[in-house]
């Protein structure tokens, strides 16, 4: 993944860092700069708890006069390593179950392969009305989902069986669809969709959710990479990645210590806001 082989090249060549750190602030007042690393780093620890932390950034870049397109598109990039944070944090969650990450990865690629393209192809106002939808009903799920994991154990009690699999896939991958696209409360959607059709605690879904949102974070931004590169701004790029890397394992070290009733109430005010934010103030 082009992202990965760049952090790669910076840890092992600091001088190549310190020069687009240099480049990229060009025409960049040192103030910007900062507002754009703090609110890196606050949708990097909410995007590690629960998602939605775009909603933080993409309004920050736009108040600063970004366009949106260039806005949406760095964003993404910068939100990575925010990702990666979250998932070392969760760590200890994801061990032993690879394999379920393994069969899940696939989907989220491709979603966000297609979600990715589909922003690059189709005006900003195409999914203004469904998305607050979706969010709506990704709640729906994480409230009801201890009830539904249970209805779901009790009637189609082999987790990894076919049909129940085929769900998953298909969620994660519409999932997908929406976090190349746009991303903001994609973890939601995730939680929801995995609290209903995965037999696990609340927080080892949400380590899934960490993983599976990076892989779509990490492979739209390849997409941008090859056929967007114009629409990047380095600058933001670099402010959101160094202030999500830390909010990311931050967010992740508080949301462990988290009891799932209390998380899912974070869940929900976070994507409450979310709803409000894109239907009040679009």
């Amino acid at each position: 993944m082009a992202v990965v082989a760049a952090a790669i090249v910076l840890a092992r060549r600091p001088e190549a860092g310190a020069w687009l750190l240099a480049t990229s602030l060009r025409g960049v007042s040192p103030v910007e700069f900062v507002v754009v690393l703090l609110a890196g780093m606050a949708a990097g620890g909410i995007n590690a708890m629960v998602g939605s932390g775009t909603l933080i950034t993409f309004p920050t870049l736009l108040f600063l006069g970004y366009p949106p397109l260039v806005a949406n598109v760095s964003n993404n990039i910068g939100l990575v390593a925010g990702g990666f944070g979250g998932v070392r944090g969760y760590r200890d969650e994801l061990a032993g179950h690879t394999h379920t990450i393994k069969r899940l990865m696939p989907a989220s690629a491709a979603g966000a392969i297609t979600g990715a393209l589909l922003l690059l192809i189709l005006p900003a106002s195409a999914f203004d009305a469904i998305v607050p939808a979706l969010i709506a009903v990704a709640l729906l799920l994480v409230l009801t989902g201890p009830r539904l994991q249970a209805w779901a154990a009790e009637h189609h009690p082999d987790q990894a069986g076919a049909g129940r699999m085929r769900l998953t896939l298909a969620g994660v991958f519409l999932a997908g669809i929406y976090g190349g696209y746009f991303g903001a409360a994609q973890g939601v959607l995730l939680i929801g969709v995995m609290s209903v059709l995965i037999a696990e605690p609340l927080q080892r879904i949400n380590a899934f959710k960490n993983v599976l949102g990076t892989t779509v974070n990490g492979v739209a931004a390849a997409v941008f990479l090859l056929v967007a590169w114009d629409k990047i701004d380095w600058a933001v790029v670099v402010a959101i990645a160094i202030g999500a890397l830390f909010g990311g394992y931050g967010g992740a070290r508080l949301g462990r210590r988290l009891p799932p009733a209390v998380l899912r109430g974070v869940i929900v005010v976070v994507g409450t806001v979310a709803i409000v934010k894109l239907v009040a103030f679009p």
